[in-house]
Order: structure tokens, then sequence, then C-alpha cells
């Protein structure tokens, strides 16, 4: 990295690092929306070039993070150190040296790479070679506590699994299977390929649909064609193969495979489903380039001022990756300034009020890397915490804040499993808000936020959203805040100075006055009995 980049990011971190307050009477911790602007702007700011993870943007961004709480005065949250190495693999598909193909009746489909299909080694190992037969599965979910299994009856190792995403659909006389019409984890494409590895496959192909993945095939390409991907270069390694196909893809496959794709789909709707073997095989060598890459959470610490409650800790979680840079020509960065530079700016605007104003427990502010590539940083976290989690009391997370305006409502998905459906009531209500109504969980947001690492091993945890009950002009807002569903994931994401952040600082607020009640409160938060998640804190 060169030295200038950094003198510019730390001379940056100097300026912003210290808002200025009218007096500190009453020590009442407000989070000012002057610092948090000027973060979100230079976080998204080309400068940072997208903040890609193995990217010059990246070590950017964690040297601006790092310089911003040392110069608030944080007490650094690795021992000496402000950074919590995580070590992943890099891997960049390389189409144009691979001959793999799909081949059904005899003949190889006519598509193409990124445009039909996408393809990517899931153990991080260069080259492989496919001849292996494919198998129509299902939604590919094998789940004891819905009496589910797609796998019965078939040995799958070395197979390549064809499969949907999603879970199967809530009937009239079972409206409530898989959570209804609300999307469970193992309808996550991230459980897919972790249950297709525990079958012994070779790979997995998931069948696209927008309706199903909650998003379109353009979201599929920016994240697979052409750029690196990464996993945790530690643990248990997926598939030797992982990737998805259009619809259209998977419809010219089982046709010309002698299988009606729709009745295949019905089929999966039962429990009774069996596997299908198609006549169709993947065939070929695929390549890839493979590097490790060390990338760093970012963890800086407010101590309690309980003597005993400080051994305890709120942890306040934001990711500060992005997409980085990507292509040769035209806008090649993707800011990522709502995704996530708004968190990540909140979490800096937080942090000043929390070390001027702290609570009885001590309160952690998490900046985690690689989450566009599968929550990597948080999952790193989770498995080696920096904090005992059974002396970690919640985790409460950011990740594309509102940018429209003030609501009289805030989303907290999620905090019903737990004690702190009660405080984030509670924490609603002293700012004149409520909670948002609760909605079916159609794109399964509970499983796909970095909150989630904590809570499969115990820590209550959400993710705080934007409410949707916006006070000034809520038609507009509305329509703005819908629009920005055709900038998720693009270069189109970027700042724009005339940004109304009062909701934007509203959320911060509202997430820091929720963590501080659960600082201050007298016992941790647990889960609600029966809840999945309801195991002891690791």
């Amino acid at each position: 990295m060169k030295t200038s980049y950094v003198a510019s990011a730390l001379a940056m971190s100097l300026a912003l690092a210290f808002p200025v307050h009218a007096a500190d009477a009453g020590k009442t911790a407000v989070v000012q929306e002057a610092p948090l602007r000027a973060h979100l702007q230079f976080l998204a700011s080309d400068l940072l070039e997208g903040r890609g993870t193995g990217q010059r943007g990246g070590d950017l961004t964690v040297a601006y993070l790092e310089a911003q709480v040392m110069a608030l005065g944080l007490k650094p949250g690795n021992g000496n150190s402000f950074r919590q190495p995580v070590l992943i693999a890099g891997v960049k598909t390389q189409p144009a040296d691979s001959t793999l193909k799909l081949e059904a009746g005899g003949k190889p489909l006519d598509i193409s790479f990124g445009k039909d299909w996408v393809f990517s080694p899931g153990d991080a190992i260069a080259v492989h070679n496919f001849n292996a037969d494919l198998v129509f599965v299902g939604y590919g979910i094998t789940a004891p506590d819905e009496q589910w299994n797609d796998y019965k009856g078939m040995d799958l190792k070395g197979k390549i699994l064809v499969m949907m995403v999603n879970d199967p659909q809530p009937t009239a006389e079972q409206p409530n299977r898989f959570n209804g019409k609300g999307l469970t984890y193992y309808g996550r494409w991230t459980y897919k390929f972790e249950e297709a590895q525990r079958q012994g496959a070779a790979g997995v192909l998931l069948i696209h649909t927008t309706p199903t993945a909650s998003y379109g095939w353009s979201v599929i390409q920016n994240s697979w064609s052409g750029v690196e991907r990464f996993q945790l270069a530690a643990g248990t390694l997926g598939t030797p193969l992982q990737g998805w196909m259009t619809d259209d893809t998977a419809r010219a496959l089982f046709t010309a495979a002698g299988q009606d794709l729709d009745a295949l789909r019905a089929a999966a709707e039962k429990k009774d489903f069996k596997p299908v073997p198609l006549a169709a095989k993947l065939n070929g060598e695929m390549k890839a380039a493979v590097r490790k890459v060390e990338q760093f959470n970012v963890a800086a610490v407010v101590p309690g001022t309980d003597p005993k409650l400080r051994d305890e800790v709120v942890i306040y979680s934001a990711h500060w990756d992005h997409l980085g840079k990507q292509g040769d020509s035209g806008d090649t960065i993707f800011n990522g300034a709502v995704d996530n530079a708004s968190g990540s700016a909140a979490l800096l605007a937080m942090a000043a009020e929390a070390q001027r104003v702290p609570a009885r427990r001590s309160q952690m502010f998490l900046w985690v890397a690689a989450e566009e590539q599968g929550l990597l940083g948080s999952a790193a976290y989770a498995s080696s915490p920096l904090w005992p989690l059974a002396r970690t009391a919640a985790n409460l997370n950011l990740d594309s804040l509102n940018f429209v305006g003030s609501t009289r409502d805030i989303g907290t998905q999620g905090s019903e499993r737990t004690e702190l459906g009660k405080l984030a009531e509670t924490a609603a209500e002293a700012m004149g808000m409520q909670i948002a109504a609760a909605k079916p969980d159609l794109a399964g947001g509970y499983f796909r936020s970095d909150h989630f690492n904590f809570a499969k091993n115990g820590v209550p945890a959400f993710s705080i959203s934007s409410g949707r009950d916006y006070i000034k002009d809520p038609e507009a807002a509305k329509a703005k805040a819908q629009a920005y569903g055709k900038r998720y994931h693009q270069v189109s994401d970027e700042y724009d100075a005339s940004w109304d952040l009062s909701g934007m600082v509203q959320t911060a607020q509202y997430t820091l006055n929720l963590g501080r009640l659960i600082a201050n409160a007298a016992k941790l938060p647990e889960w609600k009995a029966g809840d999945a998640f309801a195991v002891p804190r690791n």
C-alpha cells in the first residue's frame, strides 16, 4: 500500500474524529449528523475504490477505521491491536481457460459463462476435472424439525446436485411449514452449499429465479462473473464446484434430459419427493486463480463503568466491505454508499458518543470484513471471539441504513426471538417511535446479515433496519426508498450530498439507545424458550 494513501486516510481521520458539542451537560449520548455524513461521504468515495475484499480500497478502509477509533480514544479490541486477522482464500474463476460444459441427451448445451450460468470452486483448489452425473434434489434440504429430507434413498457422493433456492411453500393443510411465507435458513443458498458438502456431492448448481432468490440475475453476475470470490481459508471446505444457472438454462437442460422442470418443481413441494437422476452430465476442466489473503475485522472498545458488569459487552457491528473495483471500462467502482458505508459511518458516529458517555457494561464497535463474500468476517469473529461469547450480552447489527428521511417506526425483525424484543419496544417508545409491523421475511434477511453468526452461537442478535412510516412527504419517500432496489449491488450505489440523513441519524441513535439499555440492564438477555437459536452462548 502506498504511504500517500494511508496519509490521506489518516489526515481525514484526524479532521473528523472529534465532533464539536455545544456542551456535555447532562452527559446525554446524542449521535451527531455532521460526523456521520462526513464519514459516509469519505467511505463511499472513489478514493476507497468500493472497499473491495483483497483490494487496495479495502486496505485503505481498514486504515481509516483504525485511525478513527484511535483518535476517538477507544481501546483496542484485540490486545494492543484494533485489528483481528481474517485469513481467507481468494478464488477467481477463469472461464476462458476452462472447458466445463453441461451435456444432456448426449449433446452439450449452448450456454455461456455469466450470461447463462456461473461456477467457481468451493474448496479453493485451482484445477478440477469433472465427469459427473447430474441429479435434481428439489430444494436440497434436510430438516429434521420439519420431518423433511430431499436426499432420501440415494447415495449422492460425487454427483452434481441441481436444486432450487428458497423453501418448500406453505399449503392450505400446512400454512406454517418452513415458517410459512417467510424464508428459513434452509432456503438460503449458503445452507444449500453446506448441505451438499455434507452429502459428499462434487458440486451444486442452483436454479435462479428472481422471486425465489429475491434479487435479479444481475446480482449473481456481479458477484460471480469476472471477479474474485472469497471463502474462509480454515475450517470445512465446500464442494469442488458451486454455481448458479438461469431459469432458461435450467429449462433447456431439463428438456434436453427428457424431464419436465415444472412437474419436478411441483413434486419437490411434497415430503415424499426423492432425488431424480437426470440424463445429463457435467464434463470438462474448471480453472481458477487462487490466492490466500489476510483481511481484518476492526474492533474498538469503550470500557464499562461498573466494576462487575464491565467484563460483559454489547457489540455493535457493521460490515465495511463492498464489491470494490470490477471491469476495465466505464464506471468500475462499486462504491456501496448505502450498502454499507452507511452502517460503517453510523458506527463511527455512535462510537464517539459512547466514548463520551460510557455505560455500565463495555461496548464494542466491530467493523467486519468480507460480508459480501458470505458473512466471512463475522464468521471468523464468532469462531475466535475477541470477547467471550458467554459474556457477550447482544449483537446489534447495522446494514444499509435509511437515506430517505426520518420515520415514526423502526425495524427490529428478529428481536422478538429474544428478551431484546421488549427492550426494543422500550427504546422506541422513549424516542416517540414504534416498532414497525412484522411482515414475512420473504428474502431471509435474518439469515443474510452479520448478526446471524452471533445468533448461531447463542448470542441474542438481530439487525436494526429502517422504518417505513415516513414523516415528511410519505409517498415520495416510499418511492425513493423502493427505487434503491435498482441500485443494490450496482455502480450507481453512490453517495448523494442532497440526501436527508435525519433517518440515518435516527437509526444510529436508536441503536445506541437500545445498546445502552442492554449495557445498563441488571442481567444478560436470553432467547425465548423453544427458539431454534436458544442454545448456550459458546
